[in-house]
């Protein structure tokens, strides 16, 4: 063993190699690229088969231009462009070089992409190398390099189409997808035209570049003689190869093309389900014929192009029958509210990119009620199909129903639910309804597992209005707990109440609360116009993207010039004092008269007295009688008596021989409105009598 160790062979100093010096030997040079800053390293041996001396060069690819010729740098630009843009490791490319002297040699190079950890080129490292003597017949392998190339790039360009189309859901996103610079083009084209079938008609709905189509051909007939008629019409392609071709079948067409230096052109039928629904034109210039691997690849493409198209045709109907039924299912037009602004907004989950009937039961509504009161509803059906927005459209008008009637917001929520429920249906909705008296700013909410509301402040900020909530519309009356707490809250002059839907708040993989602070933050930096704010919460929306619909109103109470109090009373009437409510009477008839409504003082006397003495004799301590005049778009009087009870008046028939039981039917009689409002742990009976606007209050 020690013998034959003996006698082995001692490595050379410089084994291993290298990598450059085993380059050299092999006389490939290398480069690296860097991306970000744009300057390229070479090798010595690169400089030397650029022919170039490291003083000629500075770091810059641009300075390779004298020994690059254009063609042959653009040809390698869109090499390296098209291997980062589909995410390639490596390209390779035959190309010549010009020398000092003139003359032209082959190079072969060869460029590996490195990416950095987000996926995006930052460096490309390669290898360049002579090529000159392994290429025996420079014309004919460029030649077979270039047709394999134009057919990898034809097939490149086919399949990426193919792919972007895919995404394509309204027929305009197809068009764009076939003018796209980057797509068709590439094929070689010089110009393109595409046009649908329209009651046997072709209407041309894209052209490239713009204003290349024919004048008079628009709109054409199925039976005329142009190319796309026929291949329409015999649902075949027409390949047209040489000028003379074109000139002699479509005599009519060809004088207006000629400038256009036509030399070959290729007329595709979109055929879908065995019909055809429109036709394209790819017209070419410098070229000849088309071999058949040409012919089917352009028929595979027409091919993928219509059934897109098709696809694209039937979301457009699917969508516009959905937002037909939505809109339908909405109100028309929102009721203009002396003292508030009022804005509304609807955005259907299609503009998400969704694909089939998925119809949402998102819905807003505003209901103008008596005495300068106003209801506000937002609400969401569970559910994306035509059967929520049927039964949102049902529940939003039951819901005005109950509140024009004049039931309590706690009562409009529990028999819509009861309605819901006896609809037979498996669907619960969320809704909030919000009651709001603009004169006063009480605004009275009742939550129905919604999200809760939003109150934007006169000088910016906004806050989450927490409201203890019943069930969903629906389940409440399923599990029998028809309780709907009611929040009273006050709304100051300038300030904007904001109702939506969970599609505004929600999104994929956050939690709600997140969402509602985004909310709150959004909504509180944005303008103070409520039809601007709403724009810019549905933009927001927009960009976001999503299946669900989101509805949105926006209420902001005007500051108190149309309706301000002109005067006010307040009287406190303790109970047992056998002279107080004389006093009280006496007080409401002198200070009436005072503001001028002396033909009603009578009228006015006696219904305070009706609510003062109820309060009196029905529930336990004082009642607080307050008095005030209310200006706007009418003069009226406002009685308001408060008592600590939450039990609610009730309508009796007194019969013939009764006394108890016709206070409410007098009040009913003698006021022009009147109501019950939630007030904290009790409650507040109030009726509003219109003054007469010659009377002035003395």
């Amino acid at each position: 063993m020690a013998e034959r160790g003996a006698h082995a062979l001692a490595l050379p100093d410089d084994w291993p190699a290298h990598p450059d010096p085993i380059l050299a030997l092999n006389r490939m040079g290398s480069f690296d690229w860097d991306l970000d800053t744009g300057l390229l390293s070479m090798d010595a041996q690169t400089h030397r088969i650029f022919d170039l001396t490291p003083e000629e060069y500075d770091g810059h690819p641009e300075s390779l231009g004298r020994r690059v010729p254009a063609a042959e740098g653009r040809r390698l630009d869109a090499m390296v462009n098209r291997a980062l843009r589909e995410g390639r490791e490596n390209y390779g490319t035959y190309m010549r070089l010009r020398r000092r002297d003139g003359t032209l040699r082959w190079i072969h190079t060869q460029g590996y992409i490195r990416r950095d950890a987000a996926g995006r080129p930052h460096r490309i490292i390669g290898i360049i190398r002579d090529a000159t003597e392994e290429l025996d017949d420079i014309a004919g392998r460029q030649e077979r390099v270039e047709r394999a190339a134009a057919r990898r790039e034809q097939t490149n360009v086919v399949q990426a189409t193919t792919a972007a189309l895919a995404h394509a859901h309204s027929v305009q996103d197809v068009i764009d997808v076939v003018k796209d610079s980057h797509g068709l083009a590439l094929l070689g084209s010089t110009s393109l035209v595409l046009g649908l079938v329209e009651a046997g008609r072709l209407r041309l709905v894209a052209e490239g570049p713009e204003g290349s189509s024919v004048p008079g051909t628009r709109v054409t007939r199925i039976d005329e003689p142009y190319p796309m008629s026929e291949a329409v019409r015999t649902l075949s392609p027409c390949f047209i190869e040489s000028p003379e071709d074109f000139a002699e079948r479509y005599p009519i067409l060809w004088p207006h093309i000629t400038g256009l230096r036509i030399t070959s052109a290729a007329y595709l039928p979109l055929i879908a389900q065995g019909r055809p629904i429109g036709g394209m034109g790819l017209l070419y210039s410098g070229r000849h014929g088309f071999t058949q691997e040409e012919r089917n690849l352009l028929v595979a493409l027409g091919s993928s192009i219509a059934q897109s198209l098709q696809r694209a045709m039937l979301y457009e109907q699917e969508k516009d029958l959905a937002q037909g039924l939505q809109q339908a299912m909405l109100p028309r037009t929102i009721p203009s509210v002396p003292g508030a602004d009022v804005a509304v907004r609807y955005r259907s989950g299609y503009a998400g990119g969704s694909l089939g009937r998925d119809i949402g039961g998102d819905w807003y509504d505003l209901i103008p009620l008596p005495g300068g009161r106003v209801g506000a509803v937002i609400g969401d059906v569970q559910g994306h199909d035509t059967h929520a927005a049927a039964v949102m459209g049902q529940l939003r008008i039951v819901l005005r129903a109950y509140a024009a009637e004049g039931h309590t917001p706690a009562t409009v929520m529990a028999r819509a639910s009861v309605f819901l429920h006896e609809l037979d249906t498996d669907r619960f909705a969320t809704c909030l309804y919000a009651e709001a008296d603009l004169s006063t700013g009480v605004v009275q909410v009742v939550r129905a597992g919604h999200i809760d509301p939003l109150v934007r402040h006169v000088d910016g900020g906004c806050r989450r209005v927490e409201v203890d909530g019943g069930l969903p519309l629906g389940l409440s009356a399923e599990f029998g707990d028809l309780e709907y707490p009611v929040c009273a809250m006050e709304l100051d002059p300038g300030q904007s109440l904001v109702l939506c839907t969970d599609g505004l708040v929600e999104q994929p993989g956050a939690d709600l609360d997140d969402g509602m602070r985004a909310l709150v933050d959004m909504i509180g930096a944005g303008p103070e116009d409520v039809r601007d704010l709403a724009d810019q919460l549905i933009a927001m929306a927009e960009e976001r993207g999503g299946d669900d619909d989101v509805a949105l109103l926006v209420l902001r109470r005007r500051a108190l010039a149309e309706r301000r109090p002109e005067g006010r009373l307040q009287h406190h009437v303790a109970p047992g004092d056998p002279e107080a409510l004389t006093r009280a009477r006496h007080m409401i008839r002198a200070t009436v008269r005072s503001w001028g409504a002396r033909e009603r003082s009578d009228e006015i006397e006696l219904v305070a007295d009706e609510l003062i003495t109820n309060a009196l004799m029905h529930t336990e301590g004082a009642a607080v009688v307050t008095l005030r005049v209310l200006s706007g778009t009418d003069r009226r009087l406002r009685v308001e008596v408060e008592d600590s009870s939450s039990a609610l008046p009730r309508r009796r028939e007194p019969g013939e021989q009764g006394v108890s039981g016709r206070g409410l039917l007098l009040v009913d009689r003698l006021t022009d409105v009147w109501g019950v409002e939630a007030r904290g742990g009790g409650k507040c009976l109030w009726s509003e009598f219109v003054m007469d606007e010659t009377d002035e209050p003395t």
